[in-house]
């Protein structure tokens, strides 16, 4: 199939649904995700921030450096949190927490706000600010954002918008220089945002960055073969680099070419049905910020091996041991989804609510 086939496809599945399908995640869970995001988007401390200081003028606090997104803990969480709190209240309009959480993106998505937000990304010094991993997120706020019909909504999508052209400029001129991929399993790995990213080209209609991002894709992924999944994790991965690869490949290809191409980039998945070939990981240390990513990673893997199974043929063998072993990952990281820790409590309700709303599904390109 080709790239420009592939979008076309993908555009018109996402154009079709308004809102979200069959959620895994009941109001009550949806609840507890919710309150993890309303309790630190405006909560400006802790704070790590990655900053480029050019001179004294720039000591300032984060509320004054990215207004719109100075919470939770860094810039990338904080997105994903508003990510989350539209995700939520666009899946639960009636919910008892639907009203805070329009409130608190409202306060932040504002036109005066988002121009902060711009000054900032174009900053003397900042060309790689929070690329791949932030602005990946922050493109699927903004997807979400045009793929709910409701008035407000618009509103804040079109307030975004001056941040959302400026870093999708940023990737259109970082991507042709790219000569390899990223293949870490934290922030900059290149797989998952570039899944992200595509996915949102498919709700935006941006021909032209899905039609660079997918020959992007191809160049660096469609020759791997033998990923060795028996490495992973490294200790603070909350990524998987096999499973991401094999999660954005299959929005490229048709199923029969992915199965062809699955097979030789990960021959050891089992036919038989079972998890067993694939072991959550364990935190030691849950208010460990590092040890903490392997919560996400058991999240993010349940996600992408779900994701993979989608886009295998309906009667690939290999499909029974993916859900399985998804399924094994998908509870134990929904497990540590508790907030008692801010170290996992700023990001990971992102990560449930990712996998549990089913946000990664339905936009390959089969």
């Amino acid at each position: 199939m080709i790239a420009g086939s592939c979008f076309v496809l993908g555009l018109a599945a996402s154009s079709r649904a308004q809102e979200p399908a069959h959620p895994r995640v009941d109001e009550a869970a949806a609840g507890r995700f919710a309150a993890l995001a309303l309790d630190c988007v405006h909560k400006e401390y802790p704070n790590k921030i990655a900053h480029v200081l050019s001179s004294d003028a720039d000591v300032l606090p984060p509320r004054e450096l990215t207004p719109a997104f100075y919470g939770c803990y860094d810039w990338h969480s904080s997105v994903h949190g508003h990510w989350l709190l539209v995700r939520l209240a666009r899946t639960f309009p009636g919910a008892p927490f639907a009203a805070r959480a329009r409130a608190a993106v409202a306060e932040s998505l504002t036109p005066g706000h988002i121009a902060g937000e711009v000054k900032y990304i174009n900053g003397a010094g900042r060309a790689s600010f929070e690329r791949p991993y932030g602005i990946a997120w922050l493109l699927q706020l903004d997807a979400e954002l045009r793929e709910w019909n409701d008035a407000q909504a618009r509103q804040w999508a079109a307030a975004l918008q001056p941040l959302t052209a400026a870093a999708v400029a940023r990737l259109k001129e970082w991507l042709p220089k790219l000569d390899n991929p990223i293949r870490i399993g934290e922030h900059d790995q290149t797989a998952f945002s570039f899944g992200l990213i595509l996915d949102w080209t498919r709700v935006s209609g941006d021909r032209a960055m899905a039609d660079l991002l997918t020959s992007r894709i191809r160049d660096y992924y469609l020759k791997d073969r033998g990923c060795p999944i028996s490495w992973e994790p490294s200790g603070q991965d909350f990524l998987s680099p096999c499973l991401a690869e094999a999660d954005l490949v299959r929005r490229v290809l048709p199923p029969a070419e992915y199965s062809s191409w699955l097979t030789g980039f990960l021959p050891g998945i089992p036919s038989d049905g079972s998890a067993a070939w694939l072991v959550p990981a364990v935190v030691t240390d849950p208010s460990d910020p590092k040890l903490a990513h392997l919560d996400g990673l058991n999240l993010s893997r349940a996600w992408m091996l779900e994701g993979i199974a989608s886009g295998l043929p309906a009667g690939d063998a290999r499909r029974a041991s993916l859900l399985a072993a998804a399924s094994r990952h998908r509870d134990a990281g929904l497990k540590a989804v508790t907030g008692e820790h801010y170290e996992g409590g700023h990001w990971l309700g992102s990560f449930a609510v990712y996998l549990t709303t089913k946000r990664g599904l339905g936009q390959g390109g089969n």
